[in-house]
């Protein structure tokens, strides 16, 4: 089973590879995101949200669903690390 998954992981790894190759540069002033999305925040930011702050606009009113989906996931992580390892009133770990 084992060479399987370094196959499989080998495959992946490769094909993420490649797919990253055609990712404009990290900074690139010609990336469509700055060509596109950034513009429209700066520009729209007061106007669609009453917020000042382009940041906070964006997190918390753009991409309200995206942070509260992100905040769940790590209160999730944080629960489950919670459960797994709390002590019984006798010190004994819950297995």
């Amino acid at each position: 089973m084992k060479p399987v998954m370094v196959i499989v992981t080998l495959m992946f790894a490769g094909v993420m590879s490649y797919l990253m190759m055609s990712l404009p540069p990290f900074g690139d002033p010609s990336a469509p995101a700055n060509q596109h999305i950034s513009p429209y925040y700066i520009e729209n930011t007061i106007e669609d949200t009453d917020t000042p702050n382009i940041v906070t606009s964006i997190l918390a009113d753009y991409r309200g669903y995206d942070t509260f989906g992100e905040t769940l996931v790590i209160f999730t992580a944080g629960l489950g690390c919670f459960l797994l390892l709390r002590r019984h009133s006798d010190g004994k770990t819950i297995r």
